[in-house]
């Protein structure tokens, strides 16, 4: 074996180990509903909301400061904003045309630059791991029945109720069993519960102040939403309303009615393909990249890292296409009609002038 070898593998070895002794997490707590934070009334405001607003945010704040000193000849961040617009108006353009792709381009090209940067951001490190602590039973219960919280075992950052997820150390290395968390059923647990209390650590499971917007089912059905209003709007303006209605309900023939059956059933089902592709696809990477991370960091958990960027831009792009390609097909048969009213002969023409009587 080669000595480059024999040195990556090596390296490979020691990064595993000082992944494994300094870096593991606690076993994640993984729920599909996102978690409450508070409430401003009757509104529930949820790590995804909080998350959501941060994207707009930041993404708002991007662009400001990129035409903060727009000028004609483009340099520095200028330049790549303006090569990366170009390039999307483009692909947008050769797809649905010069008219209707200036009019689908704000539309495909936010919902692409939303979901792309919460995929992104949501690899990032503050992700799940910093927030405050929850239970899912009420904790007095539990103490009453079992005489402990089960739960992590939080220390006291010093920030007030913000919460930070203990890593693993040499003074804290988890083999066989997870000493910062209390299992439900475990003998040691009050005995653990009591040394926490004591040290004044605190018991149960993060709720993190932020997560992924897409794992949240209500983002990627309100993006579904919106991408099936603007087609619909599209599909009306082009049109008419009564002319793209006969689409879905035309009863001149039965088997026309059960074609615009079939129409209306098709658009209702995009919704929930819709839905369900982007956040199976992004709650899955997110459920794989926590569980590596308590199981093998640094090792393993990379490579999935590098799979979920590809991933969260495959998944923006197939997000965005899919609302530029069903609008074109809704604005397509009025295009079509448009043509062949601009081909037909005008009925206002002149009619041409009589042949001359042939000279006696």
């Amino acid at each position: 074996m080669k000595p480059r070898t024999l040195l990556l593998l090596a390296l490979g070895a020691l990064v595993f180990l000082l992944g494994f002794v300094f870096l593991r997490g606690p076993t994640p707590h993984i729920a599909i509903a996102a978690e409450e934070l508070t409430k401003v009334g009757p509104v529930k405001i949820t790590n995804t909301m909080i998350t959501s607003w941060c994207v707009v945010a930041l993404t708002a704040a991007f662009f400001l400061l990129a035409v903060r000193k727009w000028s004609l000849v483009p340099h520095g961040l200028q330049n790549f904003v303006e090569a990366g617009l170009e390039a999307f108006y483009n692909l947008v353009v050769n797809v649905a045309g010069e008219k209707n792709g200036r009019r689908f381009f704000p539309v495909v090209a936010t919902i692409f630059l939303y979901v792309v940067i919460s995929n992104w951001l949501s690899l990032t490190p503050i992700y799940n791991s910093i927030g405050w602590v929850g239970h899912d039973e009420d904790p007095h219960k539990q103490i009453e029945e079992h005489g402990f919280v089960e739960g992590i075992i939080f220390d006291d950052t010093g920030l007030g109720d913000i919460r930070i997820i203990p890593l693993s150390g040499l003074g804290n290395l988890r083999i066989t069993s997870d000493k910062n968390k209390i299992e439900a059923g475990e003998p040691e647990g009050p005995q653990k519960y009591q040394k926490a209390v004591q040290d004044g650590k605190f018991v149960g499971e993060l709720i993190p102040l932020f997560r992924g917007s897409n794992t949240d089912l209500n983002t990627p059905l309100a993006l579904a939403i919106a991408s099936a209003i603007a087609v619909e709007f599209w599909g009306i303006s082009s049109l008419g309303l009564f002319s793209y209605g006969k689409k879905f309900f035309n009863f001149t023939t039965p088997i026309n009615a059960f074609v615009g059956l079939l129409e209306l059933v098709s658009e209702l089902v995009r919704l929930v393909s819709f839905t369900f592709r982007l956040f199976g696809n992004m709650f899955a990477g997110e459920v794989v990249i926590l569980m590596f991370t308590f199981l093998t960091p640094l090792v393993i958990t990379l490579p999935f890292y590098g799979l979920e960027i590809f991933v969260g831009l495959i998944q923006a792009f197939i997000f965005s296409m899919l609302t530029l390609v069903f609008g074109v097909m809704a604005v397509t048969h009025g295009d079509h009609g448009a043509e062949e009213h601009a081909a037909a002969p005008s009925h206002t023409a002149a009619e041409p002038a009589p042949a001359p009587e042939a000279a006696h």
